[in-house]
């Protein structure tokens, strides 16, 4: 088990810090300044964003992702995607890596039929559209996808849809052209076999974007929406891989994209870190700078182990799919154990670096806020933590015991 960063990666490494520094972050000040001006209902792209994808791609920076793509492999693309999480809201899309799409490319690379590769991926590979991905419902408890009330049936040849979905990242945006959405498809099958997944234009009669969620005030860019699909009637060849399949779907999607918001997450934290330690070095209170309390030194001390344990247990996540694929036994509880460290690590380390910046901290003159209001939902999108938690610990329960477990346990 080797993380040493490849001679590939080390070259993206450097290539990519460049584009951040000289590019990204000289941009954030335009990025939110469009955004104010045009106020929080207004979803479109600042368009500083549309010329660093230019420049990305120029760089060859684009599409990391996906190893079919990239050529990289999870463990290298870890060490790449932490830097684009110090900019989440900024450099993931700019190198065209960024959720939803992300996840909804992977699915269309492995499901896909070469017609909807071609009217669907192809433009998302190639930045020119978004998507969104449409599972969350507001009725049951979406963490168990089993449960999902959307109907989906077979009209002729057409799939009749009707339900309402929520916090469907995305859909707001207006490059946002297509969806997949899960539904049912068959209730009177076994449990893990009556969803399916169908693409939907969202501009199809019947789909109704009613609203776009707020996360603590705060609305994203493109959109956390509330859709209601009313006799949505959409070609059956929308359909995705088969009936029945939409389950193991989500499974194959969720994986590589819970570990990604991950790898992101650590770049955040090391940004708050960054700006924690800068603040206390130059704040001076009771007579001497803040970096000379002992509680804020403490305070750095657990953020820097935090955050590089966080790193090892994702890299070796990411490393066990390289080597395992991401449906192994071992690279799922792997993911669900980084999934439930990452995102309360990153409050973590943000909490402090608000607390050091006192009121600035809670503001928007640093991005601190933000930071902390996407890593606290976090914590619940892609699965709750209590869901990854009782993965790891039926894993846990479910495991043969070792020679030593077995010496010691015995009465």
């Amino acid at each position: 088990m080797d993380f040493a960063m490849s001679a590939k990666a080390a070259d993206y490494h450097d290539r990519l810090t460049s584009f951040m520094t000289e590019h990204v972050f000289p941009a954030e000040a335009d990025y939110h300044a469009y955004r104010e001006e045009k106020g929080p209902k207004d979803f479109t792209v600042p368009p500083v964003v549309e010329d660093l994808k230019k420049l990305a791609k120029e760089r060859g920076l684009w599409n990391l992702f996906l190893p079919a793509e990239s050529g990289l492999t999870n463990l290298e693309y870890a060490q790449l995607a932490e830097l684009t999480g110090w900019s989440m809201e900024i450099a993931p899309e700019a190198t065209n890596c960024a959720a939803p799409d992300t996840g909804n490319m992977e699915t269309l690379h492995l499901f896909a039929s070469e017609q909807q590769r071609k009217q669907w991926l192809e433009p998302l590979l190639a930045g020119e559209i978004r998507s969104a991905f449409a599972m969350t419902e507001p009725a049951v408890a979406s963490s168990d996808a089993r449960n999902i009330e959307t109907t989906m049936l077979r009209d002729g040849d057409d799939y009749v849809i009707n339900g309402r979905k929520w916090w469907i990242t995305g859909a707001a945006d207006p490059r946002c052209k297509i969806l997949i959405v899960m539904g049912r498809t068959n209730p009177d099958a076994a449990s893990h076999q009556q969803q399916s997944m169908i693409l939907v234009p969202t501009d199809t009669p019947g789909v109704d974007i009613q609203r776009s969620l707020p996360v603590f005030g705060w609305q994203d860019q493109h959109g956390h929406c509330e859709i209601v699909f009313d006799n949505v009637r959409v070609p059956a060849e929308n359909l995705l891989h088969e009936e029945g399949s939409g389950f193991a779907i989500a499974q194959a999607r969720l994986g590589p994209g819970r570990i990604h918001h991950c790898m992101r997450a650590i770049g955040a934290a090391e940004r708050a870190l960054a700006l924690m330690v800068d603040r206390v070095q130059k704040r001076v209170a009771f007579g001497k700078p803040l970096a000379e309390q002992g509680v804020v030194r403490e305070s750095i001390a657990k953020s820097r182990n935090e955050i590089d344990q966080a790193r090892l247990l994702c890299h070796k996540a990411a490393w066990t799919i390289d080597e395992q694929g991401n449906r192994s036994k071992e690279a799922q509880t792997l993911v669900a154990q980084i999934k439930s460290v990452a995102p309360q690590m990153a409050c973590n380390v943000i909490d402090r670096a608000i607390q050091v910046h006192g009121g600035m901290g809670v503001s928007d003159d640093v991005p601190l806020a933000r930071l902390y209001a996407w890593h606290r939902a976090m914590r619940l999108f892609d699965g709750p933590d209590e869901v990854h938690m009782r993965t790891i610990a039926r894993t846990e329960l479910g495991r043969e015991k070792s020679a030593f477990a077995a010496a010691v346990t015995q009465r």
